[in-house]
């Protein structure tokens, strides 16, 4: 049985039970009295779920055990780190655990939509908290009946796929987008930049692969770049890791004229340090709206271009699905109108190579006959 008492005006309720000792305090009597009655009952049926650690560790604390056991090593850690930081930030860091509704992680959605934030800036900083929730209850002693906020709300609708590629009108000097943007990252303080860039546009890998790149993974003669772990390694049917990436003739000079880093790297510059160059080139070259992953759509669209099959695009650029691969691919108008008049043109040359070679032929000449042969 449950014991009640009154102290300082609020009501406490105490439920000893099975080895178990579990109190909270109440404004009321009759709340006190209905908590204690779930508590017995969750016992006899064997349903009770302690959840004291969970009302006793704040988000801000759960998010700081979350860093410090699952990030390390894990893809994509200096932004995961960022965006944990955001949300120690945000006041329901300062809640606990437990006190953390889909109510109110359906308010914290709408108002960063209000604020402006991208829909997939919001679905990525809900993948976090939904994972923290997840490994906690799976993997915290202590938070086995822990609920998930995330599942009970709508994520946001993924948004439009960016489709930015380099502008081809050239300006008032006669520059296009591309000429201007290379130009800016040579002048830039850091020598890397523009190198990286090039293998950006040439190989269509992602800056995390580019600065993962080591010599002894460049294989200039083979003309042949390993990546020994990638992205999408997790998710491949054959379980293989990495992915071979073919340099063109302009990726292999690229990476012939750069300095050899006596710690193996290609490109030995942080993430940080690179996109505040990158940045810095971009304003420079008037690139209003252009990012470093931008890069990626343009080099997978030009292999495209080239009369790439779908299956060999694929293998270089490492997308999973021909979904995705859709997504990163984005043709321009007039290189496929382009195309449809050199094809028409190509159909017809033939045949009318064909009549005027037939119309040019002179008739076979009948031998002459002596007059005895007559």
């Amino acid at each position: 049985m449950a014991t009640f008492r009154k102290r300082s005006g609020n009501w406490q309720a105490i439920v000893q039970r099975d080895g178990r000792y579990l109190s909270r305090t109440f404004d009321t009597k009759a709340d006190a009295e209905e908590w204690a009655g779930e508590i017995e009952r969750d016992i006899r049926r064997g349903q009770f779920l302690d959840r004291r650690a969970s009302e006793k560790t704040t988000l801000s604390e759960a998010l700081d055990i979350y860093a410090d056991t699952i990030l390390p090593g894990k893809k994509g850690e200096y932004r995961e780190r960022r965006r944990i930081e955001a949300w120690k930030r945000d006041p329901l860091a300062k809640r606990s655990l437990a006190s953390i509704r889909g109510a109110d992680v359906a308010s914290w959605r709408d108002t960063r939509a209000v604020e402006g934030a991208a829909a997939n800036t919001i679905r990525r900083d809900l993948t976090i908290l939904s994972h923290l929730f997840t490994v906690a209850r799976k993997e915290w002693k202590g938070f086995e009946g822990l609920a998930n906020p995330v599942e009970a709300i709508r994520q946001p609708s993924p948004g439009k796929a960016r489709d930015r590629r380099l502008d081809r009108r050239p300006d008032e000097n006669g520059k296009d987008e591309e000429a201007r943007l290379m130009e800016a990252c040579r002048a830039s303080n850091n020598p890397y930049l523009a190198p990286m860039v090039t293998l950006a546009l040439e190989t269509a890998m992602r800056q995390g692969e580019l600065l993962a790149l080591r010599w002894e993974h460049a294989d200039l003669v083979s003309r042949v770049a390993h990546l020994p772990k990638t992205k999408n390694d997790h998710t491949r049917r054959d379980r293989t890791e990495g992915r071979d990436v073919p340099l063109s003739s302009v990726a292999v000079k690229t990476l012939k004229d750069l300095p050899r880093s006596i710690d193996g790297r290609v490109f030995p510059v942080s993430l940080c340090r690179l996109n505040i160059h990158w940045r810095k080139a971009v304003a420079t070259a008037s690139a209003t709206g252009l990012r470093f992953h931008d890069l990626r759509h343009e080099a997978t669209s030009r292999l495209v271009e080239r009369g790439l099959g779908i299956e060999e695009v694929r293998s270089i650029t490492g997308h999973r699905t021909l979904a995705m691969l859709t997504r990163y691919t984005h043709l321009r108008a007039e290189d496929i109108a382009r195309k449809l008049a050199a094809r028409a043109i190509s159909k017809e040359k033939p045949w009318s190579q064909k009549v005027h070679y037939l119309t040019r032929i002179p008739p076979i000449p009948r031998p002459r006959l002596d007059v005895d042969e007559r």
